[in-house]
């Protein structure tokens, strides 16, 4: 397991962006957040770390902690132990009614 891994590799692999080139460019639109700063596709990222990251719908934004780093894309129950989201109950049920909403 590496100590660091680049936030573009890791998104792909924790599953948050389908392929690795469009992390990368969420990353490079600034929509990748750490504190409120956006991340450049090669920032280096370690365990314990914060992440802002956009729906990909748009509704919300999630809050993730960073518990574990993959380097290569995992199954999906995998991916999910590498994070623990802090996102409150209540931005994802006014997303649910957006979504709603929108259908």
């Amino acid at each position: 397991m590496p100590d660091t891994v680049r936030i573009d590799k890791w998104l792909w692999a924790a599953r948050f962006f389908k392929t690795r080139s469009l992390a990368a460019k969420e990353c490079a639109a600034g929509k990748i957040k750490r504190n409120g700063t956006p991340l450049k596709p090669s920032t280096m990222i370690r365990v314990g770390l914060r992440l802002e990251i956009p729906a990909p719908d748009g509704t919300h934004k999630r809050l993730i902690e960073v518990i574990a780093l993959l380097d290569k894309r995992v199954s999906a129950p995998l991916a999910r132990e590498s994070y623990l989201d802090h996102t409150p109950p209540g931005v994802l049920a006014a997303a649910k009614e957006k979504r709603a909403a929108l259908q």
